[in-house]
C-alpha cells in the first residue's frame, strides 16, 4: 500500500511534535549541513513544517556541529603531539607563528569557511587546534551560520510552494524530493562559482587534466606500471630484485640513494662532463652558512649555484640561489644534507636513459628526453596569475607554479619581460617534457657508454644533463651531468604530448623489464637485492624526508 505524503514529506513524520522534527534536523546536519537545511526550507515554504521549528533545528544543528569541531580539535589535538610520527608534522615554533597568524587572520578565515565548498572543516579544526578564542568562535560562527541559514529558509519561502504544487501531482512521489534538492544545493553553491572568469577557466584546467593522461595522479597512471612490476616480481621470483641492478649504487637506486655519492664518482671518472659538486651535511643553519661561505671561497663557487636535497625524488627541494639572502633561506628552510651544485646554465637540458646488461662489452641509449622550462610572457596588462591561467598549457599545473610565486601572483609583469616558471628539469615540477630521440648520433652513444663504464657497478639509469649547443651535444661533446638516477628512473620521453597511453605503457614495461633482467643478471655474479623489509624502511625515511623539503625553484 502506498503510503500517504503531504507536500513530500512522509505524514508519519509531519505528525511528529515540535521538539523531534527540531531535534531529528538537528542530527541530521551533523552528517550533511546543507541537504537538511535546504529540505527543511522547502518543506517550511509548503507549509508542512513549522518554518520557526525548521529554521531553529537547523541553526542550533549546525551551530553545535561547529562547536563540536573546535571542541574535538581543541581537546585532542595537542595531546596527539606527545607521539613521534605526530611531532614531525609539526615543532613548536610553527604552532607559535601559526596562533599568531590566526589571531589576526581567523576571524574571516572562520566567515569565508562557511561559503567556500571543502574549506569549513579544516577551518575549524585550525581553530580548535590553535586555541581561538571559544567565544568568538562562537559569536562568528554563530551570526555567520543565522544569517546562512535564514537565507535559505527566504529562498524556501520563495520557491517553496511552487516546488510543492508540482509534488502534489505525484502521490508517490516524495521521495524525489532529496535528490533534487541534493542537485540543486550543489548547484547553488558551485555552479556560480563555476561560471565566473577566474573559476571557468579553473574548471576547464581541472577537465583538461583528466583528458590529457601526462596530468594524472600518480596512482591512477602508475596503477598498471605496478601490476606489470608485480608480474615481474613473479617471473624472476624476487620483489626487490631491481635493487642489484646497480650494485655500485645504495639500493640500486630504487631509493634512498645519496646523489652526492654519485656526483663525486662521476667527477672522479669524468669530470669534464660533471657539474661540480659539494655536500653540505645536516645540521645548525648558522654552522652550514659558514660551511658554505669556505665553499664558495675555496671553490671560486660564485652567484647562482644550486642546492638540492641529497636524498630526493622527483624534483623536490631544488632551490636556484641567486644571493646570500637565497642561501640563507635555502638553509633554513630544510635541515637535511644539501649539495651545493655549480650552476650550469644551458640552455638546452636532456635526459639520457641509458642501459648495459652485464656480459656485453657495450650499452646503448634506450630514450632521450628534451626538458622545456615553460615560461610567461608580461603584457603590460595582466597578473602573473592571470597570464598562468591563460597559458594553454601551464594552466594545467597552475597551482604548482602559483604555489611557486605565491608573492608574484598580482605582479604585472611588463610588457614583453618573461617569468621562467620553473628551474628544476623534472616533469612533477612543471617542466615540459619532449620525445628527444632526433638528438640520438652513434658519437653521443658512444659517449655516454664510455661515461657509464667508468662507474663501478653501475648498469641501467638515467643522466640528466645541460648543454649549450645541439650539434655539440650530437657529437658526444659540450654536456654537464647534473644528476645520475638509478633504477627507479624513467624513460621521461613517453610525457611528451604527442605519446600515446598506449605507446607510454609499452615504453616503461620495456623499461621495467631491462631492469629486472640486469638485476637478475648481476644476481647471479653474486649481487644480493636488498631486503623487502630494509627497502620499504628506506621508502618510508625517504617519503619523511620528502614531505619536510621546501617547495622547488
Amino acid at each position: 500500500m502506498t503510503p500517504e505524503v503531504t507536500h513530500g514529506l512522509p505524514l508519519d513524520f509531519a505528525q511528529w511534535g515540535p521538539v523531534a522534527q527540531a531535534t531529528t534536523l538537528g542530527l541530521a546536519t551533523f552528517v550533511q549541513e546543507d541537504v537538511p537545511t535546504v529540505t527543511a526550507a522547502v518543506l517550511a515554504g509548503t507549509g508542512a513544517l513549522s518554518r520557526w521549528v525548521g529554521l531553529l533545528g537547523c541553526f542550533l544543528g549546525i551551530w553545535g556541529g561547529d562547536a563540536l569541531l573546535y571542541l574535538l580539535a581543541r581537546s585532542f589535538g595537542r595531546p596527539l603531539l606527545r607521539f613521534s610520527w605526530a611531532a614531525r608534522l609539526a615543532s613548536p615554533e610553527s604552532i607559535a607563528r601559526s596562533e599568531h597568524w590566526f589571531a589576526e587572520k581567523g576571524t574571516w578565515l572562520l566567515v569565508s569557511s562557511r561559503f567556500v565548498p571543502g574549506t569549513r572543516l579544516p577551518t575549524y579544526l585550525a581553530a580548535g587546534f590553535l586555541r581561538a578564542p571559544f567565544h568568538r568562535f562562537l559569536l562568528v560562527t554563530g551570526v555567520v551560520v543565522a544569517i546562512w541559514t535564514a537565507g535559505i529558509f527566504s529562498l524556501g519561502h520563495v520557491f517553496g510552494p511552487q516546488l510543492g504544487d508540482w509534488m502534489r501531482r505525484w502521490n508517490t512521489g516524495g521521495w524525489v524530493l532529496l535528490p533534487i534538492i541534493a542537485l540543486a544545493s550543489f548547484g547553488l553553491r558551485w555552479v556560480p562559482r563555476m561560471l565566473r572568469g577566474a573559476s571557468l577557466r579553473r574548471w576547464r584546467a581541472m577537465c583538461g587534466r583528466w583528458l590529457r593522461w601526462e596530468f594524472w595522479p600518480a596512482w591512477l597512471f602508475y596503477l598498471p606500471v605496478g601490476l606489470n612490476y608485480a608480474r615481474l616480481a613473479l617471473k624472476y621470483r624476487s620483489l626487490t630484485l631491481p635493487s642489484a641492478a646497480n650494485p655500485g649504487i645504495a639500493t640500486g637506486g630504487l631509493v634512498g640513494e645519496s646523489k652526492f655519492d654519485t656526483l663525486e664518482q662521476l667527477h672522479s671518472t669524468c669530470p669534464d662532463h660533471t657539474a661540480e659538486s659539494w655536500l653540505l651535511p645536516p645540521g645548525d643553519s648558522g654552522q652550514r652558512r659558514l660551511a658554505l661561505d669556505r665553499i664558495q671561497h675555496r671553490n671560486r663557487l660564485t652567484f647562482p649555484f644550486i642546492l638540492k636535497p641529497d636524498v630526493g625524488q622527483r624534483g623536490v627541494g631544488v632551490k636556484l640561489i641567486r644571493n646570500a639572502a637565497d642561501a640563507m633561506q635555502g638553509l633554513e628552510s630544510n635541515g637535511a644534507a644539501l649539495v651545493v651544485q655549480r650552476y650550469v646554465p644551458g640552455p638546452l637540458e636532456a635526459g639520457l636513459f641509458y642501459y648495459r646488461f652485464p656480459h656485453e662489452p657495450r650499452g646503448r641509449i634506450f630514450a632521450i628526453t628534451e626538458k622545456v622550462f615553460p615560461s610567461v610572457t608580461g603584457d603590460g596588462v595582466r597578473t602573473v596569475e592571470e597570464l598562468i591561467w591563460q597559458d594553454p598549457r601551464a594552466r594545467f599545473v597552475a597551482g604548482r607554479y602559483l604555489a611557486r610565486f605565491a608573492d608574484r601572483r598580482e605582479e604585472v609583469l611588463p610588457r614583453g619581460q618573461s617569468l621562467r616558471l620553473v628551474e628544476a628539469g623534472n616533469h612533477a615540477q612543471g617542466c615540459i617534457f619532449r620525445d628527444g630521440s632526433h638528438w640520438w648520433t652513434p658519437e653521443l652513444e658512444a659517449r655516454v657508454d664510455e661515461i657509464s663504464r667508468r662507474i663501478p657497478g653501475f648498469f641501467i639509469g638515467r643522466f640528466d644533463v645541460r648543454f649549450e649547443s645541439e650539434a655539440e651535444f650530437r657529437a658526444g661533446r659540450g654536456f654537464q651531468i647534473l644528476e645520475l638516477n638509478g633504477a627507479a628512473a624513467e624513460a621521461t620521453n613517453i610525457y611528451d604530448e604527442r605519446c600515446s597511453l598506449r605507446a607510454a605503457y609499452a615504453t616503461l614495461f620495456r623499461q621495467w623489464e631491462l631492469v629486472f633482467a640486469i638485476g637478475a643478471a648481476n644476481r647471479e655474479r653474486g649481487a644480493a637485492p636488498t631486503p623487502p623489509l630494509q627497502l620499504w624502511r628506506l621508502w618510508r625515511e625517504t617519503q619523511r624526508r620528502l614531505a619536510s623539503y621546501p617547495l622547488a625553484d
